[in-house]
């Protein structure tokens, strides 16, 4: 089976020079030193010992943490994918070979997501280091990688689609954030919102919230994580008819998939020539 030309072009550009080195240990030194200030920050309070009971709290910060550092590589790894070759003028040369432009998007973006799973894989020890006293389950772990790898080709996706509508790297990174910002943070804050709003007075304990709030809960990233390493919290996510993560899952892979075909349509020089001509 042969390789994509780009995606090996790709890794052989991203991954043969002392950039991607420092660009992993960067990321493991941000991710250790969040974990280990916070682990110090626990035995501050408790000089002279560590309570074992309080490495599911660190669990959960690691998960989160590195949760925080995706929404901030992912964006940061493809939005400038198409722009940056519009903005060296190779695009156009890139267009003129016998490779389709599905094949150009999913073997840029296959590259810049193969990194970031480098940047997974080179996290496992810190795992390894905070499973030393137990607290989670490993299909914990396994779940919450899971929810990594699907947010990872959503906000690749993401960034890939804004890399070909906008003319400028900089501002597809500037869009690219926001809307990484609206799907993690926003639809959180709204569920809340509507919460507040939708949710009946003197409604009884134990009533479902409105449909819509369960809606934003089920495709939050950060409230679908938070079910999953705390199962007892009491998210309200019943009445769906689909598991919170059977719905996260679909939704990643439906708009994923769905921007992968826009910027397919949209790079497709043929289209672009059609649309002069009518003008």
């Amino acid at each position: 089976m042969a390789v994509n030309p780009v995606l090996s072009k790709e890794i052989r550009q991203r991954f043969h020079n002392y950039k991607a080195a420092l660009m992993v240990a960067g990321y493991l030194l941000a991710l250790g030193s969040f974990i280990l200030g916070f682990i110090y920050l626990n035995w501050q309070h408790r000089p002279g010992y560590f309570q074992p009971g309080q490495n599911r709290e660190i669990f959960i910060m690691l998960v989160l943490a590195q949760f925080a550092l995706l929404c901030f590589v992912v964006p940061g790894l493809t939005a400038g994918l198409i722009s940056g070759e519009r903005e060296k003028q190779t695009l156009n040369v890139l267009l003129t070979t016998r490779l389709s432009c599905r094949s150009i998007v999913t073997g840029k973006l296959a590259a810049a997501c193969l990194f970031f799973v480098l940047l997974l894989a080179a996290s496992l020890p810190l795992y390894s280091m905070v499973s030393l006293y137990g607290g989670f389950a490993p299909g914990q772990t396994a779940a919450a990688f899971g929810i990594y790898l699907l947010s990872m080709y959503l906000y690749g996706a993401l960034g890939l689609a804004c890399s070909v509508f906008f003319q400028r790297t900089g501002v597809s990174t500037v869009a690219t954030y926001g809307m990484a910002f609206f799907l993690s943070v926003c639809t959180g804050l709204l569920a809340i919102f509507f919460y507040q709003f939708l949710q009946p007075p003197g409604g009884y304990a134990g009533a479902l919230p409105p449909l819509l709030v369960r809606l934003l809960l089920a495709i939050n990233p950060g409230a679908v994580l938070m079910a999953i390493l705390e199962p007892r919290a009491g998210l309200p996510f019943g009445g769906l008819g689909l598991p919170y993560w059977l719905i996260y899952t679909l939704f990643c892979l439906g708009l994923g998939t769905a921007l992968l075909v826009y910027s397919s349509y949209a790079l497709n020089p043929l289209r672009r020539r059609r649309k002069r001509f009518w003008r």
